[in-house]
Protein backbone atom coordinates (compact mmCIF):
# COMPACT_ATOMS: atom_id res chain seq x y z
CA UNK A 1 0.00 0.00 0.00
CA UNK A 2 2.86 2.23 0.69
CA UNK A 3 4.11 2.20 -3.07
CA UNK A 4 0.13 2.92 -4.22
CA UNK A 5 0.50 5.74 -2.23
CA UNK A 6 3.51 7.04 -3.27
CA UNK A 7 2.79 10.34 -4.78
CA UNK A 8 6.38 12.26 -4.00
CA UNK A 9 5.68 15.11 -6.68
CA UNK A 10 3.36 18.14 -5.22
CA UNK A 11 4.00 21.19 -7.38
CA UNK A 12 6.05 23.73 -8.24
CA UNK A 13 6.73 27.33 -6.60
CA UNK A 14 5.09 30.19 -8.87
CA UNK A 15 5.60 30.47 -12.82
CA UNK A 16 9.09 29.60 -12.40
CA UNK A 17 11.64 31.35 -14.19
CA UNK A 18 11.97 32.43 -18.08
CA UNK A 19 15.38 30.56 -18.34
CA UNK A 20 16.62 27.33 -16.94
CA UNK A 21 17.06 27.59 -12.86
CA UNK A 22 20.86 27.27 -12.24
CA UNK A 23 21.38 27.70 -8.74
CA UNK A 24 19.25 27.81 -5.38
CA UNK A 25 20.22 28.97 -1.69
CA UNK A 26 17.68 28.55 1.46
CA UNK A 27 18.33 30.90 4.00
CA UNK A 28 19.44 29.06 7.17
CA UNK A 29 16.99 31.93 9.67
CA UNK A 30 13.51 30.69 8.25
CA UNK A 31 11.49 27.96 7.15
CA UNK A 32 9.93 29.98 4.24
CA UNK A 33 12.32 31.95 2.69
CA UNK A 34 14.42 30.23 -0.79
CA UNK A 35 15.89 31.87 -3.30
CA UNK A 36 16.67 31.07 -7.15
CA UNK A 37 19.04 32.02 -9.82
CA UNK A 38 18.18 31.47 -13.88
CA UNK A 39 20.37 31.63 -17.17
CA UNK A 40 19.29 35.55 -17.67
CA UNK A 41 20.70 36.76 -14.95
CA UNK A 42 17.11 36.80 -12.79
CA UNK A 43 17.40 36.35 -9.00
CA UNK A 44 13.79 35.39 -7.53
CA UNK A 45 13.04 34.84 -3.81
CA UNK A 46 9.89 32.22 -3.28
CA UNK A 47 7.61 32.02 0.00
CA UNK A 48 7.45 27.99 0.39
CA UNK A 49 4.45 28.21 2.31
CA UNK A 50 2.07 30.06 -0.12
CA UNK A 51 4.69 28.33 -3.31
CA UNK A 52 4.58 32.41 -4.93
CA UNK A 53 7.11 34.72 -5.24
CA UNK A 54 7.27 37.13 -2.98
CA UNK A 55 10.78 39.57 -4.36
CA UNK A 56 12.55 39.27 -7.69
CA UNK A 57 15.37 41.41 -9.26
CA UNK A 58 17.46 41.68 -12.67
CA UNK A 59 20.51 40.71 -10.38
CA UNK A 60 23.14 40.11 -13.70
CA UNK A 61 23.68 40.42 -17.20
CA UNK A 62 24.63 36.56 -17.34
CA UNK A 63 23.83 33.29 -15.89
CA UNK A 64 23.58 33.28 -11.96
CA UNK A 65 26.10 30.56 -11.28
CA UNK A 66 25.75 30.80 -7.17
CA UNK A 67 23.91 32.42 -4.63
CA UNK A 68 23.77 31.90 -0.45
CA UNK A 69 22.42 33.96 2.28
CA UNK A 70 24.11 36.05 5.12
CA UNK A 71 23.62 35.54 9.18
CA UNK A 72 21.76 39.05 8.78
CA UNK A 73 19.26 38.12 6.15
CA UNK A 74 21.08 39.39 3.52
CA UNK A 75 21.28 37.81 -0.21
CA UNK A 76 24.66 37.21 -1.95
CA UNK A 77 24.46 36.65 -5.98
CA UNK A 78 27.73 35.38 -7.98
CA UNK A 79 27.56 35.37 -12.03
CA UNK A 80 29.89 34.77 -15.15
CA UNK A 81 29.32 38.92 -15.35
CA UNK A 82 32.29 39.07 -13.11
CA UNK A 83 30.14 40.29 -10.23
CA UNK A 84 29.06 39.51 -6.92
CA UNK A 85 26.36 41.53 -5.54
CA UNK A 86 24.36 41.72 -2.11
CA UNK A 87 20.58 41.77 -2.37
CA UNK A 88 17.90 43.11 0.85
CA UNK A 89 15.19 41.54 -0.39
CA UNK A 90 13.34 41.33 3.34
CA UNK A 91 13.25 45.00 3.12
CA UNK A 92 13.25 46.13 -0.66
CA UNK A 93 10.20 45.03 -2.26
CA UNK A 94 9.71 48.09 -4.56
CA UNK A 95 13.32 49.32 -5.13
CA UNK A 96 14.98 46.19 -6.41
CA UNK A 97 18.79 47.91 -6.36
CA UNK A 98 22.00 46.19 -5.06
CA UNK A 99 23.80 46.63 -1.69
CA UNK A 100 26.80 46.23 -2.51
CA UNK A 101 28.58 45.26 -5.78
CA UNK A 102 31.84 43.21 -5.93
CA UNK A 103 33.91 43.35 -9.02
CA UNK A 104 36.44 40.43 -10.17
CA UNK A 105 38.66 39.59 -12.36
CA UNK A 106 36.77 36.27 -13.93
CA UNK A 107 33.77 35.51 -14.17
CA UNK A 108 32.51 34.03 -10.58
CA UNK A 109 31.61 30.32 -10.52
CA UNK A 110 29.96 29.57 -7.20
CA UNK A 111 29.83 31.59 -3.74
CA UNK A 112 29.46 30.59 -0.11
CA UNK A 113 29.01 32.37 3.54
CA UNK A 114 31.26 32.27 6.66
CA UNK A 115 28.76 30.87 9.32
CA UNK A 116 29.82 33.43 11.73
CA UNK A 117 31.94 36.22 10.51
CA UNK A 118 31.01 38.65 7.71
CA UNK A 119 32.99 37.39 4.81
CA UNK A 120 32.35 35.25 2.38
CA UNK A 121 34.24 32.92 -0.58
CA UNK A 122 33.45 33.52 -4.47
CA UNK A 123 35.10 31.20 -6.78
CA UNK A 124 36.66 31.72 -10.41
CA UNK A 125 40.78 30.95 -11.46
CA UNK A 126 41.05 31.25 -7.31
CA UNK A 127 39.37 32.02 -4.66
CA UNK A 128 39.06 35.29 -3.39
CA UNK A 129 37.59 35.96 0.21
CA UNK A 130 35.53 39.15 0.89
CA UNK A 131 34.56 41.29 3.80
CA UNK A 132 30.96 42.40 3.58
CA UNK A 133 31.72 44.89 6.70
CA UNK A 134 34.39 46.98 4.04
CA UNK A 135 32.30 47.01 1.08
CA UNK A 136 34.84 48.89 -1.13
CA UNK A 137 37.97 47.10 -0.85
CA UNK A 138 38.75 44.26 -2.39
CA UNK A 139 39.56 40.51 -1.25
CA UNK A 140 41.38 40.06 2.20
CA UNK A 141 42.57 36.73 1.08
CA UNK A 142 42.79 34.47 -2.13
CA UNK A 143 43.30 31.17 -1.64
CA UNK A 144 44.75 28.58 -5.28
CA UNK A 145 46.59 25.54 -4.96
CA UNK A 146 50.08 26.70 -6.22
CA UNK A 147 50.66 24.53 -8.83
CA UNK A 148 46.75 24.82 -10.13
CA UNK A 149 45.55 27.53 -13.19
CA UNK A 150 42.19 25.93 -13.72
CA UNK A 151 38.86 27.47 -12.95
CA UNK A 152 37.36 26.76 -9.49
CA UNK A 153 33.71 25.44 -10.28
CA UNK A 154 32.80 25.27 -6.70
CA UNK A 155 33.26 26.17 -3.20
CA UNK A 156 31.96 25.59 0.25
CA UNK A 157 32.52 26.67 3.70
CA UNK A 158 32.05 24.09 6.90
CA UNK A 159 29.67 25.27 8.86
CA UNK A 160 30.32 22.93 12.05
CA UNK A 161 34.72 23.80 11.48
CA UNK A 162 33.71 27.46 10.35
CA UNK A 163 37.46 27.92 8.93
CA UNK A 164 38.01 25.25 6.79
CA UNK A 165 36.70 25.83 3.01
CA UNK A 166 36.34 23.27 0.32
CA UNK A 167 36.70 23.38 -3.39
CA UNK A 168 36.47 21.38 -6.81
CA UNK A 169 38.16 22.81 -9.77
CA UNK A 170 38.44 21.79 -13.57
CA UNK A 171 41.85 19.91 -12.88
CA UNK A 172 39.77 17.12 -11.52
CA UNK A 173 41.01 18.15 -7.96
CA UNK A 174 39.21 18.49 -4.60
CA UNK A 175 41.46 21.08 -2.55
CA UNK A 176 40.67 21.73 1.41
CA UNK A 177 42.25 25.30 2.73
CA UNK A 178 42.51 26.60 6.29
CA UNK A 179 41.72 30.21 6.71
CA UNK A 180 43.37 30.66 9.28
CA UNK A 181 46.56 29.80 8.31
CA UNK A 182 45.56 31.38 4.63
CA UNK A 183 47.23 28.00 2.74
CA UNK A 184 45.92 24.93 1.64
CA UNK A 185 45.55 21.90 3.32
CA UNK A 186 45.50 18.85 1.14
CA UNK A 187 44.28 17.80 -2.16
CA UNK A 188 43.10 14.78 -3.98
CA UNK A 189 42.78 14.37 -7.58
CA UNK A 190 40.12 12.22 -9.04
CA UNK A 191 39.48 10.65 -12.30
CA UNK A 192 37.27 13.01 -13.60
CA UNK A 193 36.09 17.07 -12.19
CA UNK A 194 33.31 17.49 -9.98
CA UNK A 195 30.28 19.98 -9.72
CA UNK A 196 29.34 20.67 -6.36
CA UNK A 197 30.64 20.39 -2.65
CA UNK A 198 28.68 19.29 0.25
CA UNK A 199 29.72 19.21 4.03
CA UNK A 200 27.58 17.16 6.40
CA UNK A 201 26.15 19.57 8.80
CA UNK A 202 26.04 16.78 11.23
CA UNK A 203 29.80 15.45 11.11
CA UNK A 204 32.38 18.30 10.78
CA UNK A 205 35.07 16.12 8.77
CA UNK A 206 32.54 14.50 6.02
CA UNK A 207 31.67 15.88 2.55
CA UNK A 208 30.09 14.79 -0.46
CA UNK A 209 31.37 15.43 -3.99
CA UNK A 210 28.87 15.41 -7.30
CA UNK A 211 31.31 13.63 -10.13
CA UNK A 212 30.78 13.72 -13.76
CA UNK A 213 31.56 10.27 -14.04
CA UNK A 214 28.07 9.81 -12.41
CA UNK A 215 28.57 8.93 -8.97
CA UNK A 216 28.76 11.00 -5.95
CA UNK A 217 31.62 10.20 -3.51
CA UNK A 218 31.58 10.63 0.09
CA UNK A 219 35.47 11.96 1.98
CA UNK A 220 36.75 12.69 5.31
CA UNK A 221 38.76 15.70 5.06
CA UNK A 222 41.21 13.79 7.82
CA UNK A 223 42.06 10.69 5.11
CA UNK A 224 41.92 11.81 1.80
CA UNK A 225 43.59 8.89 -0.32
CA UNK A 226 39.75 6.63 0.07
CA UNK A 227 36.52 7.54 -0.44
CA UNK A 228 34.26 6.91 2.38
CA UNK A 229 31.38 5.81 0.33
CA UNK A 230 30.42 5.53 -3.34
CA UNK A 231 27.01 6.29 -4.31
CA UNK A 232 25.81 4.22 -7.79
CA UNK A 233 22.76 5.01 -9.40
CA UNK A 234 23.01 7.88 -11.60
CA UNK A 235 23.53 7.24 -15.77
CA UNK A 236 24.67 11.12 -16.68
CA UNK A 237 27.01 13.53 -14.59
CA UNK A 238 25.36 14.58 -10.98
CA UNK A 239 25.06 18.30 -11.43
CA UNK A 240 24.60 19.01 -7.44
CA UNK A 241 24.48 17.20 -3.97
CA UNK A 242 23.46 18.24 -0.35
CA UNK A 243 23.25 16.80 2.97
CA UNK A 244 20.16 16.26 4.80
CA UNK A 245 19.69 18.74 7.72
CA UNK A 246 19.78 15.50 9.60
CA UNK A 247 23.27 14.48 7.97
CA UNK A 248 21.54 11.02 7.20
CA UNK A 249 20.53 11.59 3.82
CA UNK A 250 21.74 13.19 0.49
CA UNK A 251 19.79 14.27 -2.54
CA UNK A 252 21.29 15.13 -5.59
CA UNK A 253 20.17 16.39 -8.97
CA UNK A 254 21.64 15.22 -12.54
CA UNK A 255 22.29 15.80 -15.95
CA UNK A 256 20.18 12.68 -16.78
CA UNK A 257 16.55 14.51 -16.26
CA UNK A 258 16.35 13.43 -12.28
CA UNK A 259 17.02 13.49 -8.77
CA UNK A 260 17.61 10.83 -6.29
CA UNK A 261 17.38 10.66 -2.47
CA UNK A 262 20.22 8.33 -0.83
CA UNK A 263 21.20 7.09 2.65
CA UNK A 264 24.60 7.94 3.16
CA UNK A 265 25.73 4.51 4.19
CA UNK A 266 24.10 2.88 1.56
CA UNK A 267 25.59 2.37 -2.17
CA UNK A 268 22.30 2.81 -3.73
CA UNK A 269 19.44 5.33 -4.01
CA UNK A 270 16.69 4.84 -2.03
CA UNK A 271 14.09 6.89 -4.03
CA UNK A 272 13.98 8.12 -7.74
CA UNK A 273 11.78 11.50 -8.50
CA UNK A 274 11.14 12.48 -12.23
CA UNK A 275 8.19 13.69 -14.10
CA UNK A 276 7.64 13.70 -18.03
CA UNK A 277 8.84 17.71 -18.67
CA UNK A 278 11.65 17.68 -16.14
CA UNK A 279 14.70 18.33 -18.46
CA UNK A 280 18.44 18.34 -17.10
CA UNK A 281 18.18 19.47 -13.25
CA UNK A 282 21.11 21.36 -12.35
CA UNK A 283 20.35 21.88 -8.45
CA UNK A 284 18.40 20.41 -5.56
CA UNK A 285 18.07 21.17 -2.03
CA UNK A 286 16.72 19.99 1.24
CA UNK A 287 14.01 22.64 2.99
CA UNK A 288 15.55 23.36 6.82
CA UNK A 289 12.77 20.79 8.01
CA UNK A 290 13.78 18.01 6.32
CA UNK A 291 10.30 17.09 5.06
CA UNK A 292 10.37 18.56 1.22
CA UNK A 293 13.40 18.82 -1.04
CA UNK A 294 13.26 21.82 -4.13
CA UNK A 295 14.80 21.01 -7.45
CA UNK A 296 15.69 23.40 -10.29
CA UNK A 297 15.83 22.17 -13.53
CA UNK A 298 16.51 23.37 -17.10
CA UNK A 299 12.91 24.13 -18.29
CA UNK A 300 12.81 26.69 -15.60
CA UNK A 301 10.56 25.28 -13.15
CA UNK A 302 11.34 24.65 -9.39
CA UNK A 303 9.27 21.80 -8.01
CA UNK A 304 8.59 20.61 -4.73
CA UNK A 305 9.11 16.90 -3.46
CA UNK A 306 8.23 14.96 -0.33
CA UNK A 307 11.60 13.49 0.74
CA UNK A 308 9.03 10.53 1.85
CA UNK A 309 7.12 9.58 -1.47
CA UNK A 310 4.13 8.16 0.97
CA UNK A 311 3.58 10.60 3.60
CA UNK A 312 1.43 13.03 3.94
CA UNK A 313 1.35 16.53 5.79
CA UNK A 314 -1.50 17.35 7.70
CA UNK A 315 -3.09 16.68 11.18
CA UNK A 316 -3.45 13.05 11.76
CA UNK A 317 -6.42 11.72 14.41
CA UNK A 318 -4.81 9.07 16.92
CA UNK A 319 -6.47 6.28 15.16
CA UNK A 320 -4.48 7.14 11.91
CA UNK A 321 -1.40 7.66 13.35
CA UNK A 322 -1.91 4.28 15.23
CA UNK A 323 -2.49 2.63 11.75
CA UNK A 324 0.66 4.06 10.11
CA UNK A 325 2.99 3.07 12.96
CA UNK A 326 1.09 -0.72 12.79
CA UNK A 327 1.77 -0.55 9.02
CA UNK A 328 5.51 0.33 9.75
CA UNK A 329 5.79 -2.48 12.06
CA UNK A 330 4.51 -5.00 9.53
CA UNK A 331 6.84 -3.64 6.44
CA UNK A 332 9.71 -4.36 8.72
CA UNK A 333 8.54 -7.75 10.28
CA UNK A 334 8.44 -9.13 7.00
CA UNK A 335 10.75 -7.32 5.52
CA UNK A 336 13.06 -10.15 4.47
CA UNK A 337 10.57 -12.00 2.66
CA UNK A 338 11.32 -11.83 -1.43
CA UNK A 339 8.54 -10.60 -2.37
CA UNK A 340 8.12 -8.14 0.13
CA UNK A 341 11.80 -6.89 -0.61
CA UNK A 342 10.90 -6.51 -4.34
CA UNK A 343 7.98 -4.42 -3.57
CA UNK A 344 9.39 -2.50 -1.47
CA UNK A 345 12.76 -1.71 -3.78
CA UNK A 346 11.18 -1.56 -6.94
CA UNK A 347 10.30 1.69 -8.22
CA UNK A 348 9.56 3.30 -11.78
CA UNK A 349 11.99 4.47 -14.08
CA UNK A 350 11.85 6.52 -16.93
CA UNK A 351 12.66 4.57 -20.65
CA UNK A 352 15.69 6.50 -21.02
CA UNK A 353 17.07 6.32 -17.72
CA UNK A 354 16.19 2.34 -17.92
CA UNK A 355 17.75 1.31 -21.01
CA UNK A 356 20.95 3.62 -20.08
CA UNK A 357 21.80 1.90 -17.27
CA UNK A 358 21.09 -1.25 -18.74
CA UNK A 359 23.92 -0.38 -21.35
CA UNK A 360 26.07 1.13 -18.25
CA UNK A 361 25.68 -2.34 -16.41
CA UNK A 362 26.46 -3.87 -19.09
CA UNK A 363 29.83 -1.69 -20.36
CA UNK A 364 31.07 -2.41 -16.55
CA UNK A 365 30.77 -6.09 -16.82
CA UNK A 366 32.36 -5.68 -19.89
CA UNK A 367 35.24 -3.67 -18.45
CA UNK A 368 35.67 -6.00 -15.26
CA UNK A 369 35.64 -9.16 -17.41
CA UNK A 370 38.68 -7.91 -19.31
CA UNK A 371 40.53 -6.78 -16.13
CA UNK A 372 39.81 -10.25 -15.05
CA UNK A 373 41.54 -11.75 -18.34
CA UNK A 374 44.52 -9.79 -18.57
CA UNK A 375 44.90 -10.14 -14.33
CA UNK A 376 44.84 -14.14 -15.41
CA UNK A 377 47.38 -13.77 -17.94
CA UNK A 378 50.06 -11.20 -16.20
CA UNK A 379 52.66 -11.88 -13.40
CA UNK A 380 51.27 -12.91 -10.08
CA UNK A 381 51.04 -9.51 -8.03
CA UNK A 382 51.62 -7.33 -11.12
CA UNK A 383 47.66 -6.40 -11.26
CA UNK A 384 46.86 -5.78 -7.65
CA UNK A 385 42.94 -5.61 -7.15
CA UNK A 386 41.55 -2.10 -5.94
CA UNK A 387 38.78 -1.27 -4.02
CA UNK A 388 36.19 0.94 -5.26
CA UNK A 389 36.23 3.33 -3.15
CA UNK A 390 39.98 4.38 -4.38
CA UNK A 391 39.52 3.34 -7.97
CA UNK A 392 38.86 7.01 -8.72
CA UNK A 393 41.63 8.84 -7.12
CA UNK A 394 44.58 9.43 -9.08
CA UNK A 395 46.95 11.14 -6.25
CA UNK A 396 46.56 12.99 -3.31
CA UNK A 397 49.11 15.94 -2.16
CA UNK A 398 49.90 17.62 1.23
Amino acid sequence: MERMFAAPFIGQLGVGHVDGVYSMAKDPGSLERFASGSGDGVVKVWDLTSREEVWQARAHENVVRGMCWTPGRKLLSCATDKTVKVWDPYNSEKDNTPLTTYHGQGAFTDITHHRDHSSFAASSSAISIYDLSRPASGPSQVLRWPTSTDTITAVSFNQTETSILASAALDRALVLYDLRTSSSISKVVLRLASNAISWNPMEAFNFAAANEDHNIYIFDMRKMDRALNVLKDHVAAVMDVEFSPTGEELVSASYDRSIRLWNRDRGHSRDIYHTKRMQRVFSARFTADNNYVLSGSDDGNIRLWRTNASSRSGIKSARQRQKLEYDQALIKRYSHMPEIRRIKRHRHLPKTVKKASEIKGEEIKSIKRKEENVRKHSKKGSMPRQSEREKMILGTEK
